[in-house]
């Protein structure tokens, strides 16, 4: 790999991943209202649950090398396809553990509900296809998301046309669940041609290298978990305390604030090798790169935030109609919790370059406790508007008053602070420059 990577192969990554992910958007929402419609909200309830029971496993799943991937991919260029085909292996043998996992988990919590035991089994396959997704983290350690964004959009548009034809002969629900794994069956085989076409090394598996993935990406395990644990709480805690009502509303906010994440997302994921590479150099280049990209991230969701609040009423009635209005206050408050999770985003390149893994599960378990608690005493008090401002502050304590409070993430804060220098961003913006 090239010592530097320039500014355009930077901007050409990004675009790829912002449009594709912007047309699987529109898709996405497109077909998911016509299925929603069809499905009644019954079937389409049982698919939701089926997919937070895939999203509780997924960490396990990955087993925290996903997180690593880049850096070591950037770092070990040499043996990249010893890396690949070893996360490939390690991924097949924990994904049918994790099917039966749901499978057992649901025989036992839903006993006596067939159709709901078949949902999860049928959608839980899609964890046997997802794990060959590993190789998606060769195509961004070499800035080459042109192909595996092909991949993606040719496989939803796929399956679109697919689940239009479930619609159209009326199949059961059971179809519509698995469809979702064919999603992820068709991106694993194109992935997998366009890797040997580029170019990339012939797939080994090493226990070496295994042994080193796991012993590095143990620390993501836990820490994702946490972050799945605190993402989910308060919608369980707003229908134990209030009722399903409260939870759609709030879903309708949460919605919106994050309408445009793939957007930060994708200029992160682009960023990532590039600063993951300079960290090889000098440490002022490293951190200089850091500054930028934290003044990018931070200036580009602050402006979101006050737009969405000044523009809130139009956003909620012309996606939701005038019956999710009681969600307006809340989009307002929960908007600006998206800052500090995309700084938090931000934070995790740093603490995977600086090797400081080992504090993440403490992070994210203090932000999993601080949710529960501020839930559980403004849900009472303020209804769904508490749980935003509940949502809102555990952002804040987890990636920000964490780095204080941990000695070794403080030099991460400094950067934080630094970035915040207003002509940073209008420079980064200018030149969209990374050395």
């Amino acid at each position: 790999m090239e010592k530097r990577i320039n500014n355009r192969s930077v901007s050409r990554n990004a675009a790829w991943i912002i449009g594709s992910r912007i047309v699987q958007a529109v898709i996405t929402f497109l077909i998911g209202m016509l299925t929603a419609r069809y499905l009644g909200p019954s079937n389409y309830g049982v698919i939701g649950y089926a997919a937070s029971l895939v999203a509780f496993v997924s960490p396990i799943m990955y087993l925290g090398i996903w997180s690593i991937l880049v850096q070591e991919l950037v770092e070990n260029d040499h043996e990249e396809g010893t890396i690949v085909g070893t996360s490939l292996v390690l991924n097949l043998i924990s994904a049918p553990l994790c099917v039966i996992g749901i499978v057992a988990f649901t025989l036992v919590a839903n006993r006596g509900e067939t159709e709901t035991i078949l949902v999860c089994a049928l959608y839980s396959t899609l964890l046997l296809f997802q794990a060959f997704e590993v190789v998606q983290y060769w195509f961004q350690a070499h800035l080459l998301s042109k192909y595996s964004s092909i991949v993606s959009l040719g496989a939803y548009i796929t399956v679109s046309v697919y689940k239009i034809f479930l619609l159209v002969s009326e199949k059961s629900v059971h179809w519509f669940a698995f469809s979702n794994a064919l999603d992820y069956l068709i991106i694993a085989i194109g992935l997998y041609v366009f890797y040997h076409l580029k170019g990339g090394q012939k797939l080994h598996f090493s226990r070496t290298v295994a042994k080193r993935l796991l012993s590095k990406g143990k620390y993501y395990i836990l820490s994702s978990m946490m972050v799945t644990i605190y993402a989910q709480t308060d919608r369980i805690m707003l229908k134990n305390y209030l009722n399903n009502e409260a939870v759609g509303y709030y879903n309708a906010a949460v919605t919106c604030s994050a309408i445009t994440m793939f957007v930060f997302t994708a200029i992160i994921d682009s960023f990532r090798p590039v600063i993951l590479q300079s960290k090889k150099g000098s440490n002022e280049e490293f951190e200089r790169n850091m500054e930028k990209l934290y003044s990018l991230v931070f200036y580009l969701a602050f402006l979101q935030s006050l737009f969405v609040t000044a523009f809130a009423h139009l956003f909620i009635r012309f996606i939701y109609g005038v019956q999710y209005l009681p969600a307006v206050a809340t989009l307002r408050i929960v908007v600006w919790y998206t800052i500090f999770s995309y700084i938090g985003l931000v934070r995790d390149i740093w603490i995977l370059a600086q090797d400081k893994q080992r504090y993440l599960w403490r992070i994210n378990l203090s932000g999993a406790v601080c949710n529960i608690i501020l839930n559980s005493l403004l849900i009472p008090r303020w209804g769904i508007n508490g749980a935003a401002v509940a949502s809102l502050t555990s952002q804040f304590f987890t990636n920000i008053v964490m780095g204080y409070c941990i000695r070794d993430i403080r030099p991460n804060n400094e950067l934080i602070v630094k970035s915040l220098n207003p002509r940073l961003f209008i420079s980064t913006v200018k030149r969209f420059k990374l050395k």
